[in-house]
């Protein structure tokens, strides 16, 4: 193969990209208490879910080892990407760097370009798209490199999570604040930094008001939006994912629309009924 995109698993894959050999994924691993799940097609969203909810501890994951991309990547001829959740949120990133590092010693010829996405879930499946895009392009290596970066740097994450024990158990809430907002059903309007964390954009009093108001943050900062993808991934939310997608198209028109269910790492923090958007 002329090329391979590696993409780990907190990305979720099309249809498309799951037909085509050259988009390899890269799986992390989560833990539970005493139960272990692979993010790859063996993964069983509902009963992980549930382990979730019935733990009162905080679920845990590890990333691909250097070794398995290092794999991934010599299963090119020519070129290689890879595709990680933000570097702020795992060590996917540098397992990824130094397996181009490694690889780069026996074959320095080869070109090896690894993009943090800065985000997660749906937003490195519209880096993946775009990555297949320019390529099919024909465009050259570094001239691709440098337009998926800038893409990078034009996305917008958000999400809105239904329940945030996660969030409280792996730290990101207090005990207090998550208290607090399980009482007052107050639901935070969450986004990405341009560096890649977590941070809070709004508050609203239940579900559905937070998730108009991460309507309102998606259509008023969005630009050229006839330009861009709509990505949405829904956490075991199929109707609520549909609702959000419809509000946004009813107030700006887009390119194209991705829809689909969150892959592990991200339902390990989605949550059940959180939804994702990048844009």
């Amino acid at each position: 193969m002329d090329y391979v995109i590696v993409m780990d698993s907190c990305g979720e894959r099309t249809d498309e990209m799951k037909k085509d050999e050259r988009v390899i994924p890269a799986p992390l691993t989560m833990q539970v208490d005493q139960y272990s799940f692979v993010d790859d097609d063996t993964f069983d969203q509902a009963d992980f879910l549930k382990k979730i909810a019935d733990s009162p501890n905080c679920p845990k994951s590890a990333c691909p080892s250097p070794d398995y991309y290092k794999e991934a990547f010599e299963k090119s001829e020519k070129r290689a990407y890879a595709v990680t959740l933000s570097a702020e949120l795992s060590g996917s990133y540098n397992s990824a760097v130094l397996a181009k590092d490694l690889v780069l010693e026996e074959r320095p010829d080869m070109k090896i370009h690894i993009f943090n996405s800065r985000s997660a879930s749906i937003g490195e499946t519209l880096i993946t798209e775009k990555i297949q895009e320019c390529e099919a392009a024909g465009m050259e290596f570094e001239k691709l490199v440098e337009t998926v970066e800038d893409y990078i740097d034009g996305q917008n994450t958000y999400f809105v999570l239904e329940n945030l024990e996660t969030l409280r158990k792996n730290g990101r809430l207090s005990n207090i604040k998550a208290f607090v907002a399980s009482a007052l059903k107050i639901k935070p309007v969450m986004g990405s930094t341009p560096e890649g964390t977590i941070i809070q954009l709004d508050q609203a009093r239940g579900i559905n008001k937070a998730l108009v108001k991460m309507v309102e943050y998606v259509t008023n900062q969005v630009e050229k939006p006839e330009e861009k993808i709509l990505a949405i991934s829904h956490c075991n939310c199929f109707e609520r994912g549909q609702m959000v997608r419809d509000a946004i198209l009813q107030k700006i028109k887009v390119k194209d629309v991705i829809f689909l269910d969150t892959a592990g790492i991200s339902s390990m923090y989605a949550n059940d009924g959180g939804i994702i958007i990048t844009i």
